[in-house]
């Protein structure tokens, strides 16, 4: 059977881990998989716009796609949870998805994919089922896995690796609802240094009534006026412009063209940049 290529997102991003990971998951699905690191300040944030991005570039294919399989890991260390925050999955477009049941990663999904349900799993009660019906694991083994903080190294690659097969693992539904979060943050600072924000330019604050919006300058301590545009290309250049960029469903950017909106404005991943012109 020939199993789909595997995309990992994680936070645990050193040299190490990601060596670990990628033995670990080529071992599962028998080809070394694409791990990109998120080691800026906000994970959460460039793993929602990245997620987003990788659903949507498997479409507008101009014929029939093939799956892939989706992991994303996110660690937030608030002893919330007993052992981590719970792992959960879903399908969208025939591919599959296992990730940290996270908010921020998922209310865009549902935002702008429609995405509204996902699976949260619980691991000892998958690893005994898998025990019990299908996977060679002593109940040694399903100890350590479940106890461990490295459930990302463990467990996740085993989820994954079973709901490719087919295999049916005890889940709880949870809906997933939209962002009501009003703040416009970057997601992502690519390397031109373009912010990219996490919503379209219409979503702006300000933007259905003015062409201008107030764009704080960290950097000199002070808010500057700053155009949007409908493309790049329409950006003087040596200016800054709020045009649409790459990246989400029409997201904006904040760009200079020519030159690096993070290093004008001093700005960086999770920061908030907008304010609305009286």
């Amino acid at each position: 059977m020939s199993l789909p290529p595997v995309v990992s997102l994680t936070d645990c991003a050193d040299p190490n881990a990601l060596a670990r990971q990628s033995a670990r998951i080529a071992t599962l699905f028998g080809a070394t998989p694409t791990v990109l690191p998120l080691d800026g300040p906000d994970p959460e944030g460039v793993a929602a716009l990245t997620l987003l991005d990788l659903l949507r570039s498997t479409g507008l294919t101009g014929g029939p796609t093939l799956p892939v399989v989706l992991l994303v890991n996110i660690a937030p260390r608030d002893g919330h949870w007993p052992n981590g925050v719970p792992f959960c999955y879903f399908r969208y477009g025939g591919h599959l998805v296992v990730t940290t049941l996270s908010r921020r990663v998922l209310a865009p999904l549902a935002t702008r994919l429609g995405v509204t349900e996902v699976q949260v799993t619980d691991v000892r009660q998958v690893l005994q089922a898998a025990a019990d019906g299908w996977a060679e694991l002593t109940p040694a083994e399903i100890e350590e896995i479940a106890r461990t903080q490295f459930r990302s190294l463990w467990y996740v690659p085993l989820l994954a690796r079973w709901l490719t097969d087919g295999r049916t693992v005890p889940a709880e539904p949870q809906a997933v609802h939209p962002s009501t979060d009003d703040d416009v943050r970057i997601a992502v600072v690519d390397n031109f240094g373009n912010c990219k924000l996490d919503r379209p330019p219409t979503e702006l604050p300000g933007h259905d009534s003015s062409q201008t919006l107030l764009v704080h300058n960290r950097r000199e301590g002070r808010d500057i006026k700053v155009r949007c545009y409908d493309r790049l290309p329409d950006v003087p250049l040596g200016e800054p412009g709020i045009t649409i960029g790459s990246s989400g469903t029409g997201f904006a950017e904040l760009v200079v063209r020519g030159g690096s909106a993070a290093e004008l404005f001093g700005l960086q991943q999770g920061d908030r940049v907008f304010h609305l012109i009286s």
